[in-house]
């Protein structure tokens, strides 16, 4: 009986742990993009917002992608209006972006991230650890297995200790 119940346990936590890397977001650059193409890779995702005070971490995001891109790392920037501090359209955000901060890891479109009207990346997230962002700029760390791994607020740097301790764990 508890190989049984053991055996059960295990193929329900390969389920949920490779969910993640079943979503998909609409590319700000045109078509998609699926978190399964990074399965095997640790996968930050940040819900951004342009008009933030909080924007500034856009230079520390694409620091931390520069430093451990080879390595395997992949920053995923989702702009959202859920803060109302969006830009109007994808194209402004974009624009905003790569004006002002040269980033060059991947963008989704302007995505909801609360309530009913979330991405099911999100809801997926709140189901599994409880997490939901409370404002712009906060992180969520996918380990490579594909569940979340840390997930870390508004105030935390990218580049700061328990980030990169985070990430450099799930690194080749």
């Amino acid at each position: 009986m508890r190989s049984l119940l053991a055996l059960v346990f295990l193929c329900a936590a390969s389920i949920t742990q490779a969910a993640s890397a079943n979503f998909t977001f609409p590319s700000i650059d045109g078509g998609d993009i699926s978190l399964s193409d990074w399965r095997g890779q640790p996968v930050l995702v940040v819900n951004t917002a342009s008009r933030c005070g909080y924007t500034r971490q856009y230079d520390g995001l694409q620091a931390l992608y520069e430093t451990y891109r080879d390595a395997g790392l992949v920053v995923l920037a989702v702009p959202s209006n859920d803060f109302r501090q969006e830009l109007g359209s994808n194209e402004d955000v974009k624009e905003f972006c790569e004006v002002n901060f040269g980033l060059e890891f991947p963008m989704t479109t302007i995505t909801p991230i609360l309530g009913d009207t979330a991405h099911p990346f999100y809801k997926w997230v709140k189901d599994e650890v409880g997490f939901q962002p409370g404002w712009n700029f906060n992180k969520i760390l996918i380990a490579p297995d594909g569940r979340v791994a840390a997930t870390f607020g508004a105030n935390a740097r990218p580049m700061s200790r328990p980030i990169t301790s985070a990430v450099t764990a799930f690194l080749d």
